[in-house]
């Protein structure tokens, strides 16, 4: 919808995990690197731990996408399973027989005899299990014992096991220490700290087609991180969001107002401010600033490049400033104003507005 107004190819902030949006922030570039490792050396077990929305099955898919022809990937991405759903969802992926998609002894004998044929044609099989930290114990147990299938050698299934933060704290538990034990790498994604998130933004909207610094003011994608809190997919939401706002404005570049209108709609609520003492009015001492790197004088310059401050002029045009919203004759919401961008097609179409 908004494309055309931003210059797209396609929308940047899409909520679908594609490995074309990958931004090689250190962090991604660490997870993926340990990933196209772990298929590379056939290392056992690889644990992918990060919080709901970090990119890790967008980093997974790019891994995978990298992998040459010789390399089977099979990737579960629902492992709510029950025993006999997961012999079957495994002998399906894998192409067995229909004796083997229904019987765990055929499966595994079916299975063993299939790695061991891609062994000899010098051919790595991958087992992806994503939102592990939903999987019941007993099939946590099944899925182990699939690392038992090798060689004197080597591994002949790698296994890698994505989950948020609950997963490895389950796996800290006596009942599953066999597990934890032939977990050979582990890596983790965290939250964007302030410069990967301009990184991040800037790095779709230049994925996409775009100019970052005339689809976002400055103050916009600062307040965008703030909050996000660094999630990407909260990101994403945000500046999706903002960007439809701004196509029902006609703003361009999205300022920090709409940002704000965003997050009121979605009720993402804003950084918490400094508590108070319970039961009096006097504010506490003001909190220590978070943990967060500020900007060194190059990631300055980048941003500052990239996504210039009011009156900062751009690609030789009038000065780009932040865009204020349109004064209100009443009490006109985000959603208002999308209707209203919106009801010549609605009229068009002979539809009613609710």
């Amino acid at each position: 919808m908004y494309e055309q107004l931003y210059g797209f190819n396609a929308r940047p902030f899409d909520l679908t995990p594609d490995p074309r949006y990958l931004v090689a922030t250190d962090i991604h570039r660490e997870a993926l690197s340990n990933l196209e490792y772990a298929i590379l050396s056939r290392k056992g077990i690889t644990l992918l731990v990060g919080e709901a929305g970090t990119g890790k099955t967008t980093v997974i898919r790019a891994a995978i996408e990298r992998q040459p022809a010789r390399v089977h990937c099979v990737h579960i991405h629902n492992p709510a399973l029950t025993r006999a759903e997961f012999v079957t969802i495994l002998g399906a992926q894998f192409a067995l027989s229909d004796v083997a998609r229904t019987s765990k002894a055929d499966m595994l004998l079916e299975l063993e005899r299939l790695l061991r044929q891609r062994q000899d044609m010098n051919e790595t099989s991958v087992l992806v299990v994503d939102e592990a930290q939903s999987l019941p114990f007993d099939l946590l147990d099944e899925i182990r014992l699939l690392t038992n299938i090798e060689t004197n050698s080597e591994k002949l299934l790698s296994l890698i096991i994505a989950g948020q933060p609950e997963i490895a704290d389950r796996f800290n538990s006596a009942s599953l220490r066999q597990f934890k034990q032939r977990i050979a790498l582990r890596c983790e994604l965290r939250p964007l700290n302030q410069n990967e998130s301009v990184t991040y933004i800037a790095g779709r909207i230049r994925a996409a087609g775009g100019v970052p610094g005339e689809t976002f003011t400055r103050e916009a994608v600062l307040l965008i991180h703030e909050y996000s809190r660094g999630i990407p997919r909260t990101i994403n939401v945000i500046a999706d969001n903002a960007l439809l706002g701004g196509l029902a404005a006609q703003q361009r570049p999205v300022g920090s107002q709409l940002v704000r209108d965003v997050c009121r709609d979605f009720h993402i609520a804003a950084p918490a401010a400094p508590a108070k003492t319970a039961g009096r009015n006097a504010a506490l001492p003001p909190a220590p600033p978070r943990r967060e790197l500020s900007l060194s004088a190059s990631e300055q310059h980048m941003l500052d490049s990239a996504l210039p401050e009011s009156g900062r002029k751009s690609t030789g045009s009038a000065p780009i400033r932040e865009t204020a919203s349109p004064a209100r004759r009443g009490p006109e919401t985000r959603r208002e104003k999308i209707a209203n961008w919106a009801a010549p097609a609605i009229s068009a179409l002979g539809l009613k507005r609710r």
